[in-house]
């Protein structure tokens, strides 16, 4: 009796709800007219939804949808319509996909009126209350959703959730604390109604093999719904895309990533070629992201990794110390897609050509040289011996430029920790180890230098005795691999240095230098 009672209110109140969305008529009593199909009262919210005039309306909705899912017999709810049961459970998935969208639109963004302009602040102001609202309903929806055994229903309706979730939990003008924790919970909704485990599985699916495992992924339904915003006219117009976009590529990684490369790198490509240093650098990390999640030979493909290096080797010769970081780090990672390292080759009686890592390398020292900008010479500096590691021996085609770098740097003080000094000892290292034999010639140069730098480093008082302690090491290092390219030359000469010219410490850094040379 109990149940009976439960039941009978239950479709009391639903009656009421349908009456309230005038989907029933009021002349007869609420609980005995037959249910209309669901689909028909689901097409009937998504057009008041679209065509609500203000919020209070848009709110009422809401709340109605809420009871709905709510309240309702999941029999009914859930079950397809037609006789058809393919054709129902399509006309089904249309119904949810297209109130979901329904419910999303409405605390979807302000667009740009162009390319150029941006949206004021002001003009965010009403969205986060909208998104909580939103971000309620969706919430029941996918609880009514997970408790189906089939999943067609909650794949269909997951990608615009996500991207829904994904726009509004991140810290921007158009989110605040609580719309942010809104999104965050009906993420947590959507990856509990799906058995999901975090944001990678949700998108990627699971990893056992078969079309089972891959049918659960939502990357590419999460691409259909960005992909009308992602043309080279409308990225602009919506600062969101931009930013859903690459939290989705940032989480796909290989070999899941692959699949998908014709409708991921025309975007990151774009973004990479914008003026704006924020995008480009999310284009930068997008496009580092692919090179280290998908297989060389598929980069290779259609000249796709031609076109990357010179999307990337042209903003070389930006001033944005920011972007040039990202991309050098990128285009070691690239260079290794399109040929072979130098270091790796071997001899060849014939004379080496030059290859992309030349170019690059030789565009970078030449840009240290002049550079005067402390922020450009910390990146170009970092970079640097990552560099002539890759290079090998093949550094040799270089050592004119390599030498008046490192001098150059060596000269300039870089308190308090002295980076740029430490990475240019770093290079003198690792380009005498690999070109011992063209350094003889240079020693004495290199010599005057390093021997005023212990001079200086010791004498200076801003520095820390262990940042002091790091350079005159490192120093006395380099010193010591000199004196074994010259065969031991820079002995006598080490042993006329005493307490009249140099101080104790200095000295003493001096003796470690001894006779067996490293090559």
């Amino acid at each position: 009796m109990k149940e009976q009672r439960e039941a009978a209110g239950s479709r009391m109140e639903l009656s009421s709800l349908l009456h309230d969305l005038h989907l029933l008529s009021s002349e007869k009593p609420l609980p005995s007219p037959p249910l209309p199909p669901i689909t028909e009262l689901l097409s009937r919210l998504q057009e008041k939804l679209i065509g609500a005039s203000s919020d209070s309306e848009t709110n009422s909705l809401i709340g109605h949808m809420e009871r709905l899912f709510q309240t309702a017999d999941p029999d009914w709810l859930f079950s397809p319509a037609s006789a058809n049961e393919e054709e129902g459970w399509a006309e089904l998935q249309s119904a949810y996909r297209s109130l979901t969208e329904a419910v999303i639109g409405c605390a979807a963004l302000p667009l740009c009126e162009d390319n150029v302009s941006s949206v004021m602040a002001a003009a965010y102001q009403s969205v986060p209350g909208r998104a909580v609202r939103a971000c309620s309903a969706l919430r029941v929806l996918l609880g009514a959703l997970g408790n189906l055994e089939r999943t067609d229903l909650l794949l269909t309706v997951a990608p615009p959730v996500c991207v829904f979730a994904v726009t509004h939990f991140q810290d921007q003008p158009w989110t605040s604390s609580s719309s942010r924790a809104a999104a965050r919970s009906l993420q947590e909704a959507l990856l509990r109604a799906g058995g999901w485990s975090d944001s990678a599985h949700l998108l990627m699916g699971d990893r056992s093999p078969g079309e089972e495992g891959r049918s659960r992924a939502i990357v590419g339904g999460v691409l259909d719904v960005l992909q009308p915003q992602l043309t080279k006219d409308s990225w602009q117009r919506c600062e969101a895309v931009k930013l859903v976009f690459a939290w989705t590529l940032l989480q796909v990684t290989r070999p899941s990533l692959s699949p998908y490369l014709p409708c991921l790198l025309p975007p990151s490509l774009l973004l990479n070629d914008h003026y704006r240093p924020e995008n480009c650098m999310l284009g930068v990390r997008c496009l580092h992201h692919i090179v280290l999640n998908t297989p060389a030979a598929d980069l290779r493909q259609f000249n796709r990794a031609e076109v990357l290096y010179q999307a990337l080797f042209k903003h070389l010769y930006t001033t944005e110390a920011a972007v040039i970081q990202l991309v050098l780090s990128c285009l070691l990672d690239l260079l290794l897609v399109l040929e072979k390292p130098p270091s790796s080759l071997a001899p060849s009686s014939a004379r080496r050509k030059p290859c992309r890592h030349d170019n690059v390398l030789c565009l970078v020292l030449t840009h240290m040289e002049a550079e005067h900008k402390v922020p450009l010479r910390h990146v170009y500096a970092s970079a640097l011996p990552l560099y002539i590691d890759r290079m090998g021996v093949a550094v040799c085609r270089h050592l004119q430029r390599v030498e008046r770098v490192v001098l150059g740097y060596l000269e300039i003080r870089d308190p308090p920790e002295e980076t740029d000094r430490l990475k240019m000892l770093e290079v003198l290292q690792k380009t005498t180890r690999a070109a011992w034999p063209r350094m003889e010639r240079r020693v004495d140069v290199l010599l005057r230098c390093l021997l005023r730098l212990l001079l200086d480093v010791s004498s200076d008082s801003e520095l820390s005795d262990s940042v002091r302690l790091k350079l005159m090491n490192e120093t006395s290092l380099c010193i010591k691999l000199l004196d074994g390219c010259s065969y031991g030359k820079l002995q006598p000469l080490l042993q006329q240095l005493d307490s009249s010219c140099c101080s104790p410490e200095v000295l003493g850094c001096l003796a470690t230098v001894t006779v067996t040379a490293e090559r």
